[in-house]
């Protein structure tokens, strides 16, 4: 790891302590001292209880739920490092939470994404690491650099190995035509044909699948996606795979 400032401290919110924690492990550094409560009515307090002036600083803060605490606990952590004059501040955001809202599908639909780029840059982050955005323009929305990191290169050696003699008897499936690109990038990695669930989604969170593109009878069949909210995706596309002949991993 390259220090931008004269040291490196990483400090951590109440989304996932005990990664940052593993973080700090690896690094051979402690965690920084802060404390992140919440006072009575809900607001969220931050207290910082070292120095971080001219630090290359870290704050390990995932927007999964409760995604608005979370993200209020991140951008006030930003702000305090900001006003601490920390010399450099990277959010890392394993989970970025409403990166599925990126774009407008119907009219007067926000771009929540967008928004959330723009309290982060805002609040004085220098710099974004992050892990399987929904979509990859999401980058795009901030004026800062963000770093992209990929999950599936574990994934690929994981599947690599274990069907390293019978490759051509596993299939990789999307569970629907909006997870297509990554799916078939997955496949060719894996050197594995491809097939997709069309599914018709009848509003947020509820779908209906429709029929599966490609022959996966008698196939095992590896389902592809970044995202699991309340599985409906995944468990209807498995349900299609096994009507029609297909094995579900």
């Amino acid at each position: 790891m390259i220090a931008h400032g004269k040291d490196i401290k990483i400090f951590s919110g109440n989304s996932n302590p005990k990664l940052a924690l593993d973080i700090c492990k690896k690094l051979g550094t402690q965690m920084g001292n802060a404390e992140v409560g919440t006072f009575s009515d809900g607001e969220k307090s931050v207290s910082i209880y070292e120095t971080v002036r001219g630090s290359d600083v870290f704050v390990v803060q995932s927007t999964c739920s409760p995604v608005n605490d979370n993200l209020m606990e991140l951008l006030i952590m930003i702000d305090a490092m900001r006003r601490a004059s920390a010399g450099r501040v990277t959010a890392v955001i394993p989970y970025f939470g409403y990166a599925r809202q990126d774009r407008k599908t119907k009219p007067r639909d926000p771009i929540s994404a967008k928004l959330v780029a723009n309290l982060i840059t805002r609040a004085g982050a220098d710099r974004v690491l992050t892990m399987d955005l929904h979509a990859n323009q999401i980058q795009g929305f901030f004026d800062i650099p963000v770093d992209n990191l990929l999950g599936s290169p574990i994934f690929v050696n994981h599947f690599m190995t274990k069907y390293a003699d019978c490759h051509q008897e596993v299939m990789v499936v999307s569970p629907d035509v909006g997870s297509v690109a990554r799916a078939r990038a997955f496949a060719q990695k894996l050197d594995m044909p491809l097939a997709i669930v069309d599914k018709r989604r009848q509003k947020a969170n509820q779908c209906e699948v429709m029929n599966v593109i490609g022959d996966v009878a008698g196939k095992d069949c590896i389902l592809f996606d970044d995202m699991v909210d309340t599985a409906g995706s995944l468990c209807n596309a498995a349900k299609a795979i096994v009507e029609v002949g297909g094995a579900n991993r």
